[in-house]
């Protein structure tokens, strides 16, 4: 295809992609609702062990609730529409790819897709725990509003640090088909992994909540392990097939 071709087609798939999120946010602003009533729960949660009536996220201007439910239908729709969007750009850079590089790229989005709603999960249930601890830090006697645009974003930015969190290992996998780095190399650097996923969980989690800490630390180092062991994995798939084909692997 000329140059020219080449744009046409990303044009129409982009048309297409945008069509499919526009679906997917008039569907999701539907029940923004009963999304923006689940988030408020850790609020409603402070509240009661306070003793105060509920008084939920706080609205600032004419225009805040409005802005809120955009944001969240955008997010939403975002992930409902997904699966037509990643099927657009799949098949604009499907014809370049060679069979192997097929096989590789769907293996990699069968992989980091579940891990990162598996790491979304994870950090929704960790996050009234972690709202709830920083709250209690607000001395006696003082009130804590809770301004919507402040909390969205810490919501939103919390669930997809955890859920990226979770997909690092499938690029390990990744770096180790690609021939960067072996499975030996990988399981060799297993003290500075435990000591980031460490880090990370204390940097993610409130100090106080070592329940939510360990939670996330250990959900990130069972994964760093089958990540290893995959790698290793394939790995010896390789050398049977060198070996089969009279490859040394010095000479190579």
């Amino acid at each position: 295809m000329s140059l020219g071709s080449h744009l046409i087609e990303l044009r129409k798939r982009l048309v297409f992609a945008a069509a499919a999120l526009v679906v997917g946010m008039i569907i999701a602003f539907i029940v923004t609702g009963p999304i923006i009533d689940l988030l408020s729960i850790p609020i409603r949660t402070i509240a009661e062990q306070q003793g105060k009536e509920y008084v939920g996220l706080n609205f600032t201007t004419v225009t805040s609730g409005f802005d809120l439910r955009m944001r969240i239908a955008f997010a939403i729709g975002l992930l409902i529409s997904a699966p037509v969007w990643l099927w657009q750009i799949w098949a604009f850079i499907m014809p370049g790819l060679t069979k192997k590089e097929t096989q590789y790229t769907w293996g990699f989005l069968g992989a980091a897709i579940p891990l990162f709603f598996g790491g979304c999960t994870v950090a929704f249930f960790v996050l009234p725990h972690v709202i709830e601890i920083m709250a209690g830090f607000v001395p006696q006697g003082m009130a804590q509003f809770f301004d919507y645009s402040a909390y969205y974003d810490f919501v939103f930015k919390f669930l997809l640090v955890v859920g990226i969190a979770f997909v690092l290992p499938v690029f390990l996998v990744a770096l180790n088909l690609a021939g960067v780095i072996s499975g030996k190399e990988i399981l060799k650097g297993w003290r500075v992994a435990i000591l980031v996923c460490t880090l990370f969980a204390a940097v993610t989690t409130p100090p106080a909540d070592v329940f939510s800490m360990l939670l996330l630390m250990g959900a990130m180092i069972v994964l760093y392990f089958a990540a290893t062991l995959v790698s290793m994995l394939f790995d010896r798939r390789k050398r049977k097939l060198d070996s089969a084909a009279g490859v040394v692997p010095d000479a190579a």
